[in-house]
């Protein structure tokens, strides 16, 4: 990656095992599209709900040339569960722009017609 990693946790504990996991995550993105010139990721704690526990929203910000991929997920009582549905996403996102980009997308054919006779 040709800028650091990015990483902010909002209204929650700083965690040094989060953040080894997010690095984690990052550097199997770099498996999928070795190209990646930035990554943010947030992490905030949402207001605290008496009877439905603690919510976590992720966001994760990814730049590669020609284009932006992001991933912002929500609303989940585990902040490893959020982590790793965001970076799945992000993820399927880059697989298929790297797809794209070698041109192994196929074409779809036109609609089909039916022969007068």
């Amino acid at each position: 990656m040709q800028v650091p990693l990015q990483i902010t946790i909002r209204d929650m504990r700083h965690s040094e095992a989060l953040e080894a996991k997010i690095r984690e995550k990052v550097s199997r993105l770099e498996e999928v599209h070795p190209r990646i010139t930035r990554c943010r990721v947030t992490i905030e704690e949402l207001h605290k709900h008496q009877v439905q526990g603690r919510h976590f929203q992720v966001k994760v910000d990814v730049r590669i040339p020609g284009r932006e991929v992001v991933a912002n997920l929500a609303h989940r009582e585990d902040v490893y569960v959020a982590l790793r549905e965001a970076f799945d996403s992000i993820r399927r996102q880059l697989a298929e722009t790297e797809r794209l980009q070698r041109g192994e997308v196929k074409a779809h054919a036109g609609p089909l017609r039916e022969s007068q006779t």
